[in-house]
């Protein structure tokens, strides 16, 4: 899962959060081979290519999930969803709206909008998700 890529994300850098998303990505792609997962998670070959190469912060959430799903036991949607419930409940817990998460990440994005790509109404990136899971990690570690 994503949202367990670091052992303590409160601790990270976004950016690092968002590397150590890449690198268990990294890990699928380079197990399975790129032909394949392109094949069987429907990510364009050249961005698994791109993630081989280095940092690729614009990679959606959605087919992270679809690479993650090669080595879980759950279909990429389920994962999604998983991840959305997992932000819910951390906002939750720190008692965080919107509107506090976008002035405390650097995103250049409105609350709205980051509300927007929480629920899957705008696509989310990875580097969206780890700034948005460091933030809430550091919050909720207090």
């Amino acid at each position: 899962m994503l949202y367990d890529a670091a052992e303590d994300p409160a601790t990270l850098s976004p950016t690092a959060l968002r590397e150590a998303y890449e690198a268990r990505l990294r890990d699928i792609v380079t197990d399975h081979g790129t032909e394949t997962v392109a094949a069987e998670s429907g990510v364009d070959p050249a961005d698994l290519e791109s993630l081989l190469d280095g940092p690729v912060p614009d990679l959606s959430v959605t087919d992270a999930a679809a690479v993650l799903a090669l080595d879980d036991d759950r279909d990429a949607e389920t994962i999604v969803l998983e991840l959305r419930d997992h932000l819910l409940l951390a906002m939750t817990t720190g008692v965080v709206d919107v509107d506090t998460l976008a002035s405390n990440v650097d995103l250049d994005r409105s609350g709205q909008e980051l509300q927007q790509a929480i629920e899957g109404r705008t696509e989310m990136t990875l580097e969206t998700l780890a700034a948005i899971r460091q933030f809430l990690a550091a919050r909720n570690d207090r």
